[in-house]
């Protein structure tokens, strides 16, 4: 029996863990202070009132013999993929529901997409990055480029053509810098892939926090898309799944490569290796696109964008460069004094009790950076930007 090396290759401590750590021992050292927590960009509001009501209903229907449900289809229910399907078309974007998979989250779904490839393939990634992106390849031993996002670009770069890529990683609005995509920038894009012959994965996690009717929110809003993409988006954000785990990634059917349907081989992996997301947590997320659901989402997402919009106001005042914060929950700032993430990171810990995430964290890229979230309370986000102000 031989282990796969590439595990090896892996930093061995993740960054989430490395930050819990060092938190953990400053709160050990100084039980009285009050920390507040800007960094792992977790919800904080609960599940809106539709969404539990739904699931309420759903555990009901488990607890009788004419609607218990059993095992239920791999890719979802239909009831949710045509939810999804009808939330697309809102937006122009006409889906079928057989290219809607229902998934536990992105970021499973992000991993397990590497299925379908080869790992012969090579990787195109933006620096700085979702750790998740970078890892799940090392963990397959593919050969991975990184894109140069940095402060001149806004931390949005576009298609090199002296570079060649297989598998391209995008992410609008950005995870972590909070930067987003303009149409010509993703059609820039789009083009590229077309023209590499490559398949590219546009994470859209936080499309709803996207305000600026300007400025899209699924790939598929771009010519081209769906002969080049595969899109991921997830509930987390959108409604505060992400203690309930639901998600789901849109895979067209003209999507092909060396004459197979990537569509009948996604189906094929899911169908074999996943079990599918409970029924009662479907019910739930199918909630979310009823007028009710999407009244009380609306309220939940502009409670955080408050949050963000204060934050990126208080940046401002202080004369500090940053990203995001308009048309996405994170604020990517310039550590001030010239700081490393890392001693940024112990500053604010120590001298203010707030915990954000070093930006090197994110990759080389990251470093000089910190990024801030808006996903706490009022009340923490406001303490935490007077905190900042002093």
């Amino acid at each position: 029996m031989k282990i796969n090396e590439n595990y090896l290759k892996l930093e061995q401590s993740y960054l989430f863990t490395n930050i819990g750590r060092k938190v953990s021992a400053y709160q050990a050292e100084h039980p009285d202070k009050k920390i507040i927590r800007l960094g792992i960009g977790d919800v904080t509001l609960p599940l809106c009132p539709a969404v539990i009501d739904a699931m309420h209903a759903a555990v009901t229907e488990m607890g009788k013999a004419e609607t218990f449900r059993g095992y239920g289809p791999e890719q979802g229910y239909d009831f949710l993929r045509n939810a999804v399907r009808d939330y697309y078309a809102q937006r122009g974007v006409q889906l079928k529901s057989e290219e809607i998979f229902i998934s536990d989250g992105a970021k499973s779904d992000i991993g397990n997409i590497l299925d379908l490839f080869s790992a012969d393939n090579t990787v195109l990634i933006p620096d700085p990055v979702y750790p998740v992106y970078v890892d799940t390849n090392i963990m397959a031993g593919r050969k991975i480029l990184y894109m140069d996002a940095n402060e001149k670009n806004g931390f949005l770069p576009l298609p090199d053509p002296a570079v060649k890529a297989d598998i391209i990683y995008l992410c609008s609005p950005n995870n972590p810098t909070g930067a987003v995509y303009n149409r010509q920038q993703l059609k820039a894009w789009v083009d590229y892939a077309l023209d590499c012959g490559a398949v590219l994965l546009f994470d859209a996690a936080y499309e709803c926090f996207i305000h600026d009717p300007a400025l899209p929110r699924s790939i598929f809003e771009i010519e081209g898309a769906r002969r080049c993409a595969i899109e991921f988006c997830s509930f987390s954000k959108t409604a505060g799944f992400t203690g309930t785990r639901c998600g789901y990634t849109v895979v067209p059917e003209e999507l092909e490569f060396e004459g197979a349907s990537l569509n009948k081989f996604w189906l094929r992996r899911q169908t074999t290796k996943f079990n599918g997301v409970p029924y009662i947590v479907q019910r739930g997320a199918a909630a979310v696109f009823t007028p009710e659901g999407q009244e009380q989402i609306h309220k939940n997402i502009e409670y955080y964008m408050e949050n963000a919009r204060a934050i990126a106001g208080a940046m401002r005042n202080l004369g500090i460069w940053f990203t995001g914060g308009e048309n996405s929950p994170y604020i990517w700032l310039k550590c001030p004094g010239g700081r490393s993430s890392w001693e940024y990171f112990d500053y604010l810990l120590e001298e203010k009790n707030i915990v954000g995430t070093p930006g090197a964290g994110f990759g080389k890229n990251g470093e000089g950076f910190f990024r801030l979230t808006a996903f706490g309370s009022r009340e923490a986000t406001l303490e935490a930007i007077e905190r900042l102000s002093k």
